[in-house]
Formats: C-alpha cells, structure tokens, sequence
C-alpha cells in the first residue's frame, strides 16, 4: 500500500485553521455568487463564470506554487502525449488550503444541480452531501490520486479538445480558474468548449474570463432540454493557442483518478 493509498478522509479533507480571515472570505463569496443564474446558465448552456473567484493575491500565490515540486504528485508534458503544447501538475494530498477550500465549498453549490442532471439524464447514480463522502466512493473504487492540478502555458501552447474522465465515478460539473490576466500577461489562450448535439454539427464556444475569475462546465455531458424532452450533449474543452506570454490556470476536478 502507498502513502497515497493510507491517506484518511480527514487528512483529504484538510482546511485551514478555523479564525482565518481569507479562508471565511472566500467561503462567503462563494456563497454571495447568484446561483439561481448560474444553475440557469448551466441547464441553458453547460458552463456558466464565477466572476472574481479568486483575487489578484491569491491568483499569483497559487499561480507561484508551480515551482514547489514537492506539492505535486506528477508532473505531465502535453507534447509526449499528444494532448498539445504546454504542461501541467496534478497536487498531492493534503491539497494546498486554498485548493481544498474551493474544492469542498464549490462541490456543496454543485450538487444539487449535479444531481437534478443524474435524474434529466435517466442516472441512477446520485452524489452524496459532502466532498469527503465523494472521495471515499471513488477511493474505494481504486480512484485514489487527486486530480486538482496547474496548468502552465507559453508562447505557442494549447489544450487540445478532451473530457476529464479518470475512473468509474465522475462528478458531471468541474472549475477552471484563470490565474493570469489577458491581454498584460498573455494573448490568445482562450478558454473554448464544444457541444456535440445529436445529428448536428458540434458548436464551438469561447469562454471570455479574467484573472481570478472561474469557469464551471459540464465534465463530460449534460442534459439539454428539448420540444420532446431531455437528451444528452457531449462537451469538450481546450485552451486556443497562447500568441505570447504565460498563461496560468487551477483546475478544480471533483472526481479522483485511477
């Protein structure tokens, strides 16, 4: 058995301190977020933006943490893979605070529409109450790795087209939060989804965010209502190619992996 593996549900589920001021914060702004609009936004669409997620603080901390090695489980070049140009880290158990913050606060707003999803697209599957519970279904499952990661591009990179599926158990909705600002830190690099309905062409999407502001969109599909009911849609999501500069984002997946 790894440490990995050993890892309990309390030490997965490691916040900061009670009485810090920065993590009340953003556990209240989350909370502040329209959410009646956003749920709408992701039956309507299947992304809908959390605007100023993050401040400019926190962005550029969490943006720095790229060279600590040693917060992060592997480390993975695009290029070798052929998922694009550009690389990334997936980070180690105990998450960094902040990282563990969001991924519990944002996983109790997702659920409920999660859950309406499971029930639109004829799922059995329901998603328990708190992130914790999640974690030990997919541990047990042998999904045991932490999927939340740093993404780091320069001139010339790019995501190509894909879905974050690592396991039996998958979390229909996930966050991607951009670190760096357009336009003085990078051009280009923008955020693209794509819809494939039933006997139609896909449709390309491009996501307009800020620095600190947050993307939530649909993992793998999602139910579209339609004249005779709901159906499914496929999406997938990439990054444009970055024309200069360095492009930072947090990736907030809900799910393990194998």
């Amino acid at each position: 058995m790894t440490d990995e593996q050993r890892l309990s549900s309390s030490e997965i589920t490691q916040s900061q301190a009670p009485g810090d001021e920065e993590v009340d914060s953003k556990s209240a702004s989350i909370k502040a977020f329209d959410w009646q609009t956003i749920t709408h936004d992701l039956d309507r669409q299947g992304w809908a933006i959390l605007p100023r997620l993050l401040t400019a603080g926190q962005c550029a901390d969490l943006a720095s943490m790229y060279g600590d090695t040693l917060a992060f489980r592997s480390h993975v070049v695009m290029a070798r893979h052929g998922f694009g140009k550009g690389e990334y880290r997936y980070f180690s158990y105990p998450l960094p605070d902040l990282v563990q913050e969001l991924r519990t606060d944002l996983y109790q707003r997702l659920l409920p529409i999660a859950n309406a999803w499971q029930a639109r697209m004829g799922l059995d599957v329901r998603f328990p109450s708190d992130v914790a519970e999640f974690l030990e279904r997919c541990h047990a499952a042998g999904q045991r790795r932490p999927t939340p990661l740093l993404l780091r591009y320069g001139p010339g990179d790019y995501n190509c087209l894909h879905q974050d599926l690592y396991g039996e158990h998958v979390f229909p909705l996930q966050v991607a939060t951009l670190l760096s600002q357009p336009h003085e830190a990078f051009e280009g690099g923008e955020f693209v989804l794509t819809e494939q309905r039933p006997r139609m062409q896909s449709r390309p999407i491009v996501v307009p965010l800020a620095r600190g502001d947050a993307v939530v969109f649909a993992v793998n599909s999602r139910p579209h209502r339609g004249t005779k009911g709901d159906y499914r849609v496929t999406l997938r999501h990439g990054v444009s190619q970055v024309r200069s500069g360095s492009r930072r984002t947090l990736g907030i997946i809900f799910h393990d992996a194998t």
